[in-house]
């Protein structure tokens, strides 16, 4: 498959940190250009919950853009989307028994080890990270860095998406180690969380991946 340069993930704790709605940032990175969006939900999944969804899955159907949902191949088979699952999540090969031969699978690697075995997953792309310190998660894996990301780009065929700590100011380093795409969290919030400063933002991260990330 050929990923987005820039993977937006819509974390639901960061995003109401912010006071932003989900279906809020959906739509205005998809009218940013965002090409594909991820849920990252980690907390129950409420009938609320599942409704927006719908709705993102919605605005994803008119823009063409692929959805996939974290951990959850259930919701995804409900939304219809693709699926991102991690090290502790449904093992690859029985997420792909369950949600079939066509949706996008993604898996997430934290190391060289981990992401030679995920290369013979029925997956479609491998995440890395976190590249940079981050602080999207409680009990982060220690940074790859990117001298370590060059040296795994080699190590793997599939399309390869870095996370963590990836910002306007390093993504262009990020993409020179050969990373295929680049997903990206806080990166995408601006102070104002306003529709239109989240879609600005999103611009900014396109122009910069069209302009050095290409």
């Amino acid at each position: 498959m050929k990923l987005s340069r820039v993977y937006p993930i819509l974390d639901s704790e960061a995003l109401a940190r912010r006071g932003i709605a989900m279906e809020t940032a959906a739509a205005a990175f998809l009218e940013g250009g965002a090409g594909i969006l991820q849920i990252r939900h980690k907390g129950h999944w409420s009938r609320e919950t599942f409704a927006s969804g719908k709705r993102i899955a919605a605005l994803c159907r008119e823009a063409g853009a692929q959805l996939v949902v974290n951990d959850r191949a259930d919701f995804a088979l409900l939304l219809e989307a693709g699926l991102h699952i991690g090290q502790d999540d449904l093992a690859p090969r029985d997420a792909r028994g369950l949600v079939g031969s066509e949706p996008t699978i993604g898996f997430s690697s934290h190391n060289a080890e981990q992401l030679c075995a995920a290369g013979g997953e029925p997956v479609d792309y491998v995440a890395l990270g976190p590249i940079f310190a981050t602080a999207s998660k409680l009990n982060p894996d220690p940074a790859v860095g990117l001298e370590e990301l060059r040296r795994c780009r080699a190590l793997i065929e599939k399309p390869l998406v870095a996370i963590g700590g990836i910002s306007l100011e390093n993504a262009l380093e990020v993409w020179q180690a050969g990373a295929d795409s680049v997903a990206v969290i806080a990166g995408l919030l601006p102070e104002s969380g306003s529709a239109r400063g989240l879609r600005e933002r999103m611009e900014q991260w396109r122009n910069l991946a069209t302009a050095g990330g290409a």
